[in-house]
């Protein structure tokens, strides 16, 4: 009997339920759901419950606290895209009299722009969202305790301001705006701003006995854009391969690769920890795999979506409990369950459809200074410039069309990489931001700044 690719060998799933198992039990949770998504599918889905035959599946609605944000962020990029903002723009030239106008689009979407974590008292996340019915009364009277762009500082009061941005240019309330823009185009339709039958409830559970007592639901208001929504392991199953693989109803790959670029300068612990934040979402390296995704808690849940896109694994773990199972940890351990029990298998090679000439002459070895770099021609039409040895800079590069290149990432990314050509048409050296790339180590052939010693190379006698 042939097992097809997309399902899960046995001993992967039991693995996975051992995982999660030893999850609801050790962290004490009432119940814990959790999914896996493989190759752009769901494969697989858990749950560990507390009481008897009521076991949760992926249609059963728990609160994602700020996994929300993501949503919001998705928001003010289709914002972008569409050109009705930019993301350096100052905030009062979209949303003015808040009092924070100084702070950029960019800087609110990955928390440096300075914001307080928290609305003022009364606790927002178990109070109703009636106490705070103006921007005001969720920013503050010190609304900055930062300065602009110079440090990340999570706020929830940030998200807050951008979801009105988002009604501000919309003309219509942020959770309309969600649910046309986003939710019904993904297909999330277990995915709403106040719960759905079947859903959870949510419990803290006491921390010296094996006891419960039920959180508060509140409508947060003004503050539903950072923290709101409630959801489903097969929701956001979805909702991990769009931010994997991008959806061009929604969000382009190019944009969604965007969000997950660091955006933020990360406080010295996160350095250490290798975390990061991108655009409305939270990015780690942990045991030399780097996942991006969002966690999410509100009294009475835990949340925690992890996406590794180079394994093309997701994981998405709910839990109704205060506090109790680390669910961040959950996440990353399901995918690495998958990702090393079952590697990827990556696609066929296949060659080039079409070879350009002019490109294929600068695919070879390359010299800045002394050290020797490949310029390969990739199959997608780009090019991709490494160095020979295991360390040094590297970047990918986009054709332009006209004979030059644009750096993607690293050092490079943006930069423009342009052959320099001899009065014969031949290639005397790449320039690349001003460096010069050559065809042998300070080529005496070659337009080298500051020249070749014309004894050339030489031993030490």
């Amino acid at each position: 009997m042939t097992t097809p690719q997309f399902d899960l060998l046995p001993g992967t799933r039991r693995a996975l339920v051992h995982r999660i198992a030893v999850a609801q039990a050790e962290g004490r949770a009432p119940s814990l759901v959790a999914a896996v998504v493989r190759d752009g599918r769901a494969v697989w889905h858990g749950a560990r419950t507390s009481v008897e035959g009521h076991g949760p599946d992926e249609d059963v609605q728990y609160r994602i606290g700020s996994i929300t944000k993501t949503f919001t962020a998705v928001l003010v990029l289709r914002l972008r895209d569409e050109g009705l903002l930019g993301l350096g723009d100052p905030l009062e030239k979209h949303l003015p009299g808040t009092g924070v106008g100084e702070t950029t689009i960019a800087d609110l979407l990955a928390h440096t722009g300075g914001l307080a974590a928290e609305s003022p008292a009364p606790w927002w996340e178990r109070t109703p969202g009636s106490l705070r019915p103006e921007l005001a009364d969720v920013l503050g009277e010190r609304p900055l305790l930062h300065p602009v762009g110079r440090r990340f500082h999570y706020s929830n009061p940030g998200y807050t301001v951008l979801g009105s941005l988002v009604e501000k240019l919309r003309g219509a309330p942020w959770e309309e705006v969600l649910r046309s823009e986003v939710l019904q185009p993904l297909g999330l339709d277990r995915t709403t701003v106040q719960p759905r039958s079947p859903h959870a409830g949510g419990w803290a559970v006491h921390p010296w006995a094996d006891a419960l007592l039920p959180e508060p639901s509140e409508n947060l208001g003004r503050m539903a854009p950072a923290g709101q929504l409630w959801s489903t392991t097969g929701d956001l199953a979805r909702f991990a391969v769009f931010l994997a693989r991008g959806d061009d109803r929604v969000l382009s790959q190019e944009t969604v690769r965007e969000m997950r670029t660091p955006a933020a300068p990360p406080e010295p612990a996160d350095v250490v920890d290798g975390a990061a934040y991108g655009l409305g979402l939270q990015i780690q390296r942990r045991d030399g795999r780097l996942l991006v995704g969002h966690s999410g808690s509100l009294p009475g849940f835990l949340a925690n979506l992890t996406i590794s896109v180079e394994d093309d694994v997701a994981a998405v773990v709910l839990a109704n409990c205060t506090s109790g199972p680390h669910l961040s940890e959950v996440g990353a351990d399901l995918v690495a369950i998958v990702a090393e029990a079952e590697p990827r298998i990556p696609e066929p090679w296949r060659p080039m459809p079409e070879v350009d000439p002019e490109a294929l002459e600068l695919a070879r070895p390359w010299y800045w200074g002394t050290q020797a770099f490949a310029l390969r021609l990739t199959a997608d039409g780009g090019a991709s410039l490494e160095p020979l040895s295991e360390r040094g800079r590297r970047s990918r590069f986009r054709a332009n069309g006209d004979g030059t290149w644009t750096g993607l990432d690293g050092y490079y990314a943006g930069e423009l990489l342009r052959p320099v050509r001899r009065p014969d048409g031949t290639v005397d050296h790449l320039d690349l931001g001003s460096f010069v790339f050559t065809r042998r180590p300070y080529d005496e052939e070659a337009s080298v700044p500051g020249g070749v010693d014309p004894d050339g190379w030489r031993g030490i006698s």
